[in-house]
């Protein structure tokens, strides 16, 4: 849908807008008219160098051509029905999402906090049905992110923030102890602990990746204390950061884990998968979704993930994801740039990151600032080298317009 097939001006869809609907997120003054690759066109047909991916979302490009392709023959074929018939696209992107993840079974949803809803009832229900009521809680990190509807919500610890505030009390049961640090969250463990739910790599938290020493660690804590371990791998999942899934880079696997932006190619699904022992907890009543696995939805993720292995984007992740980081590093006022493939932290020495995002908008530049003083991207995992300079440039002259 463009302005012209509407009859109204940029002015008018932004007065419409404002009038029409609740306003959750900062609006950039340009209005999204198409998208081409690591491109984001406005109405003027302005390109904007799109290094946050739709929020890590289109990590095969923007508008790629077999995404849109699976989109556009699955809608002429079937569109959604309910989930009693068996469906062709369910049944083999399960296959696909299972042999290339290790995982035994999946369930779909709709998003990234549905995921997480899903992962958490399982682990909950699973700890209630073979250890009694009160075997339901799970200890999460500080300034972690698993969503905003109220499980999800309650999980993510950022107590005190906007997050939070007006929603309590929050869901009871969790517990949040310092990310990377494995003796705290051994010490936050009761008698009444089921599961250990983290981020391999923290986004909002500032893009901090998990240490071999801490990953591994849970793992084993919880082979020993017979914890269930959960993992939030809704922004680092699907070769964002150098392998399909990010626990692979540290030779451990789950018992469940969530995931969605990248596995929809742009469109939204997302699935929480897990081994068979969990998966017996769920039956008939226990979870389900209307739209979740619905024939479009799936479609869509089958060729968005074959994308995403057929052309080694994980592998070009890691390549190019380390030569932006060596890039990135020589910014002016740089402290730390943190990485895990194309998951990327830049933190400087001024708390200057939402004034250093505005520049770098002005200048057709798409990243987002997590506090005061860290730019992260999360581009398509389709960017070259040369797409990196471009956005280090633009970075660079930036930042020193701010000072």
């Amino acid at each position: 849908m463009q302005l012209k097939d509407v009859n109204l001006t940029p002015e008018q869809i932004k007065e419409k807008t404002k009038k029409y609907m609740i306003e959750t997120y900062e609006r950039f003054p340009f209005i999204a008219c198409r998208a081409s690759g690591v491109y984001l066109y406005d109405e003027n047909d302005n390109a904007y160098l799109d290094f946050y991916g739709g929020v890590a979302v289109n990590s095969v490009g923007n508008c790629n051509p077999k995404v849109v392709a699976a989109i556009q023959e699955q809608a002429a074929q079937l569109i959604h029905t309910f989930n009693y018939p068996y469906s062709i696209p369910q049944a083999v992107l399960a296959e696909l999402i299972c042999e290339t993840t290790g995982m035994d079974k999946l369930i779909y949803q709709n998003s990234g906090a549905e995921a997480n809803e899903a992962m958490i009832k399982i682990a909950r229900k699973y700890g209630v049905d073979n250890f009694g009521p009160n075997k339901y809680h799970i200890v999460t990190a500080l300034k972690s992110f698993h969503g905003r509807t109220y499980g999800a919500m309650s999980a993510t610890g950022q107590p005190g923030s906007a997050l939070h505030i007006g929603f309590e009390p929050l869901t009871p049961g969790f517990t949040y102890a310092e990310f990377n640090n494995l003796d705290a969250f051994k010490a936050a463990v009761t008698d009444d602990t089921i599961a250990i739910m983290v981020e391999p790599v923290q986004g909002e938290g500032g893009v901090y990746p998990a240490t071999e020493e801490f990953l591994v660690g849970l793992r084993k804590f919880c082979d020993e204390k017979g914890l269930l371990l959960l993992l939030d791998e809704i922004q680092s999942g699907w070769c964002r950061t150098g392998k399909p899934m990010c626990y692979q880079h540290y030779g451990i696997k789950p018992d469940a884990v969530s995931m969605a932006k990248a596995m929809g190619g742009g469109y939204p699904i997302s699935a929480m998968a897990c081994t068979d022992k969990l998966a017996k907890t769920f039956n008939p009543g226990s979870h389900g979704s209307t739209w979740a696995g619905n024939a479009l939805g799936c479609a869509a993720s089958y060729a968005a993930i074959k994308e995403l292995l057929d052309n080694d984007l994980a592998g070009n992740a890691q390549v190019v994801g380390d030569y932006f980081a060596e890039k990135l590093a020589t910014l002016p006022h740089v402290v730390e740039v943190r990485h895990k493939g194309l998951f990327v932290g830049v933190e400087f020495d001024i708390e200057k990151a939402l004034d250093i995002k505005h520049a770098a908008l002005d200048r057709y530049l798409l990243t987002t600032a997590i506090g005061a003083k860290v730019i992260r991207m999360v581009p398509p995992l389709t960017v070259t080298k040369e797409d990196c300079d471009k956005c280090v440039e633009i970075l660079r002259a930036s930042v020193e317009s701010v000072l």
